[in-house]
């Protein structure tokens, strides 16, 4: 029977049955046990009111029971059942608030409703933390309401873009290095707005079929692309292409070009506004006015007249997909080359992809159903090469590579694009000298009337100069020359490109990493410049382990000089007064090319401007740094081992404010100080008695190096004293390829040197720029190094100097300057190296020999071509 259900009450007596003796037992008299729970019968047992006296008697006698189970239904009358207590929170007698039995809690009274039930209430375990379905939804609604608010609020913020706000632009201001203003650059009116009808259908499809193929039917915005950039940003990649027309359209016009998150947003919420307010023709319209072509070209009316001098409507579907093809950037798809901003992008490797592009872009116009078989059969026919590029007003002579560089430097220094750098509006002071500037193109124009003569001498003919100058201790460039100026389509900065090797003008530093970190016959003690070598020529190089190097045919290598002369162990001092090859080319492999790479690195020239495989003839000047970089490493020579890289910009300023990144470097130790002092010792004997002799007519003490290179191509001086380091390049370039020309037969003679026509520009122009200035001497240089007699040769006691005759013989004497005569080998006589022949000579920094290359042994970074060598930090190519 169910112990809830009611019994009737049970007669009660006095007798000794076992119910009196159980209450007997509950007795408190009896000094055994408390009464249990709700036993006693008072109202503090129970909790309810008591009447003041009850059925047996007075209210405080214990009323008595006759069972138990009348005693537990008094109880549950009272105080309820346990289970309902339990339920009600109360574990304990006296109500809800007493301490309890069962599960050890104390009881909570109720409290207020919470507005979120989470965790929830009246659930235990892992239920109070499984949210109920009403939050869930509440929830839901909540955030589905807020971004429906802050979609329509965004969406009201933001206005549509006018493609007539976007056709605004400045001019780009440069100064000189004194503040004076040097030229103002852009019209403020390359761009020109035009309406859809004036663009041809060929135009509007061929940016349809390359870039947007369903402009006409989505929404203007590309979701799944704007998800793709928010990932990439976040894991901090550079952002994705697959924006909509629509989307550049608004990039274009309205927004900075700042890669993040919020831009991308705003970015959205205006293209869907765009995308309901404007048509889509007018949208298209609005694109291609507002594009960047290239050139300085804003929209394609611009991009029309600058690629083919023709008006937008008058494009023909081909160049209307040359000029789509641009849009994927003008940089690297200008077919007429833009390696001054980028080394990569040449003439060469431009053509090549807006070639393969130019043919995409009309297949797929014709796949898309835009050009009919006819008029693509016609279009695909022939490429349609465009114009040459043109000199800007005011750009003029020196002062286009000038901006040039400057501008090089400020992209490499900023994160401004090229395409809002030529939109205008910025202030660049730099470091250039105007003086010294003119100085400098004054002396190379000097130099070239009395040697060239082009109109009568087919060698003449393509011969080209470039240089540049270095102020020591501080590395700003104060003057260069570039070429004959952009009005004369010569649009290549030569101050400021690679790709013209630069021979034994490479031998310093071969000399700094033995004096700094001697050969492995040596165990690290430096080397002194008084230690001997082999100078004879058709010299075996032998490795460190014994063995020699071989050509690829397995025949031994021979290091060749430029003369058969007999000169026997010299020591290094003399054979870089003469410059010999082959003591440096062991003396490189003794110390180790990496060495050497390294040295010339921390002196200032870039790695990617350094042959890739490390063979002998690297040491004597396979790599092909700038004319910048040539005179920035000769200047750490000057300012006795301590670097600076070489700057164009001091500052640069737009609306009034000063942009950042363009404080001026900091200086680094490239090398020992005493052994910077020693090169520059061994090349003051340079000028004074060997090769670059030519140099002391400059009447002050200087320090220098000529270099030839193989077949003639190119010679170089460079050369300095403690105020101006100064590096002149002179080569010959096919014009139509960029490639090297031999200078044998050049200015009338059988071959030229670099202390010939490249010390005299030098000597002129250093005359020019330290007039008036002081002679500061270079510091002393002590005695350094230890006094090695390669492979044991005889060690008579060596001569620091030898003085050279008035007149340099034309013959090979004990003391040849290298203005000597020689006949050149030919090509397959001196070529040893199937995939380099670029030098040769006494002077040259051979690679001469007899058959094929060496095997390298050792390797370093990515060789170079004609193209920007001075790369990331300074003028945006690779850091180096």
């Amino acid at each position: 029977m169910s112990e809830h259900r009611r019994k009737p009450p049970q007669p009660q007596g006095g007798g000794d049955g076992r119910a009196a003796a159980r209450r007997g037992q509950y007795d408190p008299s009896s000094g055994r046990r408390a009464a249990p729970r709700g036993a006693t019968g008072s109202p503090s047992d129970y909790g309810f009111r008591s009447s003041g006296t009850d059925s047996q008697g007075s209210g405080d006698a214990e009323r008595p029971y006759g069972s138990r189970a009348e005693t537990r239904r008094a109880a549950q009358r009272n105080t309820g059942s346990r289970r309902r207590a339990a339920d009600n929170g109360s574990h304990g007698p006296g109500g809800p608030a007493g301490p309890g039995r069962g599960r050890g809690q104390a009881s909570m009274a109720p409290g207020k409703t919470r507005l979120i039930d989470y965790p929830r209430a009246h659930k235990f375990g892992w239920r109070r933390w499984v949210p109920s379905w009403k939050l869930v939804s509440g929830l839901s609604l909540t955030f589905l309401g807020s971004l429906v608010a802050l979609v329509g609020v965004g969406y009201a913020m933001v206005g549509v873009p006018s493609e007539n706000t976007a056709a605004r632009s400045q001019n780009n201001v440069y100064y000189w290095g004194n503040g004076q203003q040097m030229v103002a650059t852009g019209t403020g009116v390359n761009r020109q707005n035009v309406t859809i009808d004036q663009i041809p259908e060929a135009m509007q499809y061929a940016v349809i079929s390359a870039e947007n193929k369903s402009f006409y039917t989505d929404s203007g915005v590309d979701p799944m692309g704007i998800a793709r950039a928010l990932v990439n940003m976040a894991r901090g990649g550079q952002t994705q292409g697959g924006s909509t027309i629509t989307q550049q359209f608004v990039k274009n016009t309205y927004l900075s070009q700042d890669q993040t998150i919020t831009r991308k947003f705003k970015e959205m919420f205006i293209s869907i506004k765009v995308g309901t307010k404007l048509t889509k023709p007018e949208i298209l319209q609005g694109y291609l006015n507002t594009s960047y072509f290239g050139r300085g070209a804003y929209g394609i009316q611009a991009a029309a007249q600058t690629y083919y001098g023709v008006n937008a409507k008058d494009l023909t579907p081909s160049q209307c997909a040359v000029l789509a093809a641009l849009l994927k950037g003008a940089t690297y798809y200008d077919p007429a080359g833009n390696r001054d901003i980028d080394p990569s992008a040449t003439k060469e490797a431009n053509y090549k992809r807006s070639h393969e592009r130019w043919g995409w872009i009309l297949e797929e116009m014709h796949k898309d159903g835009h050009l009919n078989d006819a008029d693509y059969q016609q279009a695909i026919k022939t490429y349609p090469l465009p114009q040459g590029r043109k000199a800007v007003k005011g750009m003029t002579g020196q002062i286009s590579y000038l901006a040039d560089t400057a501008k090089k430097y400020v992209l490499a220094h900023s994160n401004i694009t090229e395409a809002e750098f030529d939109q205008g509006g910025y202030q660049i002071y730099t470091t250039f000298d105007k003086a010294k500037v003119n100085a400098l193109s004054a002396a190379v124009a000097k130099v070239q009337k009395a040697r060239l003569d082009p109109k009568n001498r087919e060698k003449d003919k393509y011969v080209q100069f470039g240089a540049a100058s270095v102020v020591p201790n501080d590395g700003k460039i104060v003057a260069l020359y570039g070429g004959a100026g952009y009005e004369n389509n010569h649009f290549t900065n030569n101050a400021d490109t690679s790709g013209v090797p630069v021979g034994s003008t490479w031998k310093p530093f071969v000399l700094a990493a033995a004096m700094q970190d001697g050969t492995y016959k040596t165990d690290g003690v430096g080397v002194s410049p008084l230690s001997k070598y082999n100078g004879d020529d058709n010299l075996k190089v032998q490795r460190p382990d014994g063995t020699f190097y071989l050509n690829k045919d397995n025949s031994i290598f021979r290091q060749r000089n430029e003369s058969t002369h007999a000169w026997g162990y010299i020591t290094l001092r003399k054979a870089m007064e003469q410059s010999i090859n082959t003591p440096f080319v062991q003396l490189g492999v003794d110390v180790g090319l990496t060495k050497v790479r390294d040295m010339a690195h921390n002196s200032g020239i870039l790695t990617d401007s350094m042959l890739q495989g490390l063979n002998p003839s690297f040491a004597i000047g396979t790599s092909t740094p700038s004319a910048i970089r040539m005179a920035d490493a000769y200047a750490t020579f000057a300012a006795s081992g301590e670097h600076v890289e070489p700057y164009s910009v001091t500052a640069v300023k737009k609306d009034g404010q000063e942009l950042p990144g363009f404080d001026k470097p900091k200086a680094s130790r490239a090398m020992d100080e005493n052994v910077a002092n020693n090169v520059t010792d061994v090349l003051q004997n340079v000028i004074q008695n060997g090769t670059g002799q030519n140099a002391k007519a400059l009447g002050r003490t200087a320090a220098g190096k000529t270099g030839t290179t193989d077949s003639n191509k190119s010679a170089w001086f460079v050369g300095y004293t403690r105020q101006l380091a100064t590096s002149v390049a002179m080569f010959r370039e096919n014009p139509k390829d960029a490639e090297l020309l031999s200078m044998n037969g050049t200015a009338g003679v059988e071959s030229i040197h670099g202390g010939d026509i490249p010390t005299s520009v030098w000597t002129e122009y250093m005359k020019a720029a330290l007039k008036n200035s002081n002679d500061l001497g270079f510091p002393e240089a002590t005695k350094i190094g230890q006094i090695s007699d390669e492979a044991g040769a005889p060690s008579p006691t060596p001569t620091i100097s030898i003085t050279p005759s008035e007149t340099p013989s034309e013959t090979p004497s004990a003391t040849p300057s290298e203005t000597v005569t020689a006949p050149s080998p030919s090509a397959t006589e001196t070529c040893q190296f199937a995939w380099n022949c670029s030098t040769d000579g006494g002077d040259t920094g051979s690679t001469s020999g007899t058959t094929s290359s060496p095997t390298a042994t050792e390797t370093t970074g990515n060789g170079n071509t004609r193209g920007n060598g001075n790369g990331g930090n300074l003028f945006g190519g690779s850091t180096g």
